[in-house]
């Protein structure tokens, strides 16, 4: 399975890379708009991503406008299966959080700093991770 890390501070893309090279091909960009190219390349190459996980607060293009543009591209695409998307961010903030999963169409949320076992429970409830 392949996992795609959006996140502009290098210590986290460090620590996310780690908790998922055991089970994901990872590959990792830096904010939304390198998000955008990889998700467009990696279907136009065939082989989409399983999971994104998304920073909100990045330059260029925030982890909220990537998320929306990514699935405006999978409803362009008519994808059957859309890549579950794990929006990453230090706001635990009650509008942030329904803001993603209404508007954005989120599949998860987890606040940084990220904990390996919260991880991976979204990644069990998402199916992406055998128990």
């Amino acid at each position: 399975m392949r996992a795609l890390i959006v996140e502009d501070e290098f210590l986290s893309r460090k620590v996310l890379r780690s908790f998922l090279t055991t089970a994901f091909e990872v590959e990792v960009v830096v904010n939304g708009k390198e998000a955008l190219d990889a998700f467009r390349l990696a279907h136009k190459e065939g082989n989409p991503y399983e999971l994104i996980l998304m920073d909100i607060m990045m330059p260029e293009v925030d982890g909220m406008e990537a998320l929306e543009r990514i699935r405006d591209m999978e409803r362009e695409l008519d994808i059957a299966n859309p890549v579950k998307v794990i929006m990453t961010t230090a706001l635990d903030d009650p509008k942030t959080v329904i803001r993603s999963f209404h508007d954005g169409e989120a599949s998860g949320y987890i606040v940084k700093p990220v904990d390996k076992d919260k991880l991976y429970g979204e990644l069990e409830k998402l199916g992406l991770l055998a128990k």
